[in-house]
């Protein structure tokens, strides 16, 4: 069995890679996980979604990619 780890994806990150990550992760579409998102963020304030994403930007280590 495989062990799945979370890195933040830097192939299709736009600002810093998480919600790219999380998509990996679960093995969804990344627009899925955008909008999604988008929508936590309005419903929930926009702060604690803003917090909670840079916590992941500073928790979630990078996919490193060797050529």
């Amino acid at each position: 069995m495989v062990k799945k780890k979370l890195y933040r994806s830097i192939d299709s990150a736009m600002i810093g890679g998480v919600m790219a990550g999380i998509a990996d992760y679960f093995n969804i579409d990344v627009t899925l996980v955008r909008i999604l998102f988008i929508f936590v963020m309005v419903f929930s304030g926009f702060f604690p979604a803003i917090l909670a994403y840079l916590i992941c930007w500073a928790i979630i280590p990078s996919k490193k990619i060797f050529y």
